[in-house]
Order: structure tokens, then sequence, then C-alpha cells
């Protein structure tokens, strides 16, 4: 039995819901830690509300509201939350090709979801062609917007009423939830060897008190995997080569 556009409509968006559901619950302690610190930093509510409602940026959210909390300097902060936030450049280009020949509407909405938890679900080649998987995506990226608001006004109302919640360890969350993004993309040997090395040094970095610890990190890591990739496809195209001649004496 064929079904109507409305069900299959119902039955992505469903999909996409479900599908976002465990990084949605995953990123609780994370969210609670946001709204509880703006209160703990002297944050009025309103003001530690509409930092998820309008940033949606965990990672940047927190530092934000330390730097503000120190009477940081605008320029430091829009620097080094930029910083944080480079990642989603190289996501936007990723996802150009598939988004450019959507209407505005569509790459508007997806490009304030897109966070790390949407592009991690936006690996099939196959993702955001055609209105039924952008209906997926929308409602992914809406899912989690949505949730990730609700645990801020949560840590919001408990960092209110109850004790300091930064001393409780929520901030390990973080690191659980991009453990949780990253393994299932290790699909080969240069992605391999970019994690490896950006585990390894961001915390001989941290130890070292590197100010710039995960910033380069992460370069470091990602120009490993690089020269990785390099290495391997040139072993690739020696073995093709020396392979040939084999071939054409075997003829």
């Amino acid at each position: 039995m064929a079904l109507t556009k409305k069900k299959s409509r119902w039955l992505m968006a469903k999909k996409g819901f479900l599908d976002m559901l465990p990084l949605n619950l995953a990123v609780l302690p994370w969210g609670i830690l946001c709204g509880s610190l703006a209160i703990q930093r002297d944050f009025s509510a309103l003001e530690a509300i509409l930092m998820p409602l309008i940033v949606f940026a965990g990672s940047a959210q927190l530092v934000a509201i330390e730097l503000i909390a120190n009477n940081a300097s605008l320029a430091t902060i829009l620097f080094t939350t930029f910083i944080i936030s480079s990642r989603h450049f190289l996501y936007g280009l990723a996802l150009r090709d598939k988004l450019k020949v959507l209407p505005t509407k569509w790459r508007y909405s997806l490009g304030f979801l897109l966070t790390d938890e949407l592009f991690a679900l936006s690996g099939n080649s196959k993702a955001f062609v055609g209105q039924l998987r952008l209906i997926y995506a929308v409602v992914a990226g809406a899912s989690f917007y949505f949730f990730w608001l609700l645990w801020n006004v949560t840590g919001v109302i408990a960092g209110s009423y109850l004790p300091d919640l930064t001393n409780l360890g929520l901030d390990f969350a973080i690191a659980v939830t991009f453990i949780a993004l990253v393994i299932p993309t290790i699909v080969n040997i240069p992605i391999l060897v970019s994690v490896i090395v950006a585990a390894i040094l961001s915390v001989l970095f941290k130890l070292m008190q590197f100010e710039l610890d995960l910033v380069a990190a992460a370069i470091i890591a990602m120009y490993c995997g690089y020269l990785t990739d390099r290495f391997l496809s040139k072993n690739d195209d020696k073995d093709d080569r020396q392979l040939s001649p084999n071939l054409k004496d075997s003829l």
C-alpha cells in the first residue's frame, strides 16, 4: 500500500526526532551546567535563557559566560567564540553543494540548526536531497534546539534555588557527547590518526597549560590526517604502477 505524502512526511519527521533523541538526552547535564553557570556568574534569568535561545552553541556559550563574568573585552569574547565555533565553517563547506540549491527558507533554517549533532546525522550521501530528507533534518535539528533550551531553563531554575551545580562535574557530559559523535566517523586510517593525535595533544597541551590547547591540537591532528592520506595515496599509486607491467607480461 502506497503511503500518502502527508503520511510519508510524518514518518520522516518521526524518524528525525527519534534518531536525534539519544543525543537530546545526552546533553541534559551539559545544558543544566550552562544554565546554572550563568546564574552562578550573576546573569539574570532572562539573560541566561537568551544565551541558548540566540547563540545555540554549547561550548561557545560556556566560554562566553566565563569571559563576560570576568569582564573580558568585547574583542576577546568575539575572537574566542569565533575560534571555538570555526568548525561550523567546515560543516558549511562540507554541505555547501547540497544546500546552495535549496530555497532560502531551508538554507537559513538548516544553517541555524546545524550543530555537531545534526552534522553527525548528515553523513549519508543522500542527506538533504529531496523534501522528505529535508524534513528529517529540520525536525532532528529543531528537536535538539528545543531540548537544549529546555535543559538550559532547567539549569537556570536549579541554579537559582540549589547550591553551586558547577562543582558536580557535569562538564564531563561535553566530552562524552563528542566521543559519541566521533567514534562512528572513524572509517579509515587517516581519520583514526587524526583522532588519536588530537586526543594525545589535547591532554598534553592541557597539562602544559597552553591557552589554545584545543585549537592547536585540532589543527595539528587534521594536518597529520592529511599527511597520512597523502602517504597512503602515494603507496597505492606506486602499487598500481608496479602492477601494470606484470599485467602486460601476463597478457
